[in-house]
């Protein structure tokens, strides 16, 4: 009965995670639009502040409510968190919420009998989507709590998109820095997501790299 048991509750979370990808997909991006709106739109009249506070705030109940709605199918309690780490974090950290996109396409290309991309490429592309993501939430982020701080060096977004891009790629140029704790918090976490990013992609080039080098030495003819 326990594996009986096992095997239903897996049936449900797999149907409610198959109805609940787009209207999440749509939630992420809702939730990335709002924020740029607050941050970007300068003069912003009082209703449409509103407006785009509620659309954060819903599409943060949105999350909530899938994930304890998952937890409670799973019935693994800690191992569902420690299983769904990621989910965890974007439901704490709103400014990894965009990352849910990634975790979309990655559930399309998984319903496919043979995915449509190679391993390789899929990495790669992967990597893309979180880096473009994550350096647009945080360039939001850095420029939202920079632009007013003193002595602060990021003052417009162009400011911020430029330091991102050069924290994510771990330049680190130094010409323009955060200089307020939150801001150097983000910075903290881009470091680290621009390392694991360029780690994940220089390593599935070197393989794809070896192996096609492995191929044309297969098919290459004795003695030539």
């Amino acid at each position: 009965m326990d594996a009986d048991h096992a095997a239903e509750a897996d049936s449900r979370a797999q149907r409610w995670e198959q109805r609940s990808e787009i209207p999440l997909l749509v939630a992420s991006l809702l939730f990335l639009a709002a924020y740029a709106v607050r941050v970007l739109a300068h003069g912003l009249p009082p209703a449409w502040q509103s407006v785009c506070l509620a659309v954060t705030v819903g599409t943060w109940a949105a999350f909530a409510l899938d994930y304890l709605v998952r937890w409670r199918l799973d019935g693994r309690r800690l191992g569902f968190v420690r299983a769904h780490w990621l989910d965890t974090v974007v439901l704490a950290l709103p400014l990894l919420r965009p990352l849910r996109m990634v975790r979309v396409y990655t559930a399309v290309q998984r319903r496919r009998a043979r995915p449509r991309l190679s391993l390789h490429t899929r990495v790669i592309t992967y990597a893309g989507l979180t880096a473009l993501l994550l350096g647009f939430a945080g360039a939001l982020t850095v420029y939202q709590q920079e632009r007013g701080a003193p002595d602060a060096t990021i003052r417009t977004f162009g400011d911020a998109a430029w330091w991102t891009c050069a924290t994510l790629a771990t330049v680190g140029y130094g010409d323009v820095a955060p200089v307020t704790p939150l801001g150097r918090l983000v910075a903290a976490g881009l470091m680290g997501c621009g390392l694991a990013l360029l780690g994940a992609v220089t390593g599935s080039f070197s393989s794809w790299l070896l192996q096609t080098f492995a191929r044309e030495g297969e098919d290459r003819p004795p003695g030539s």
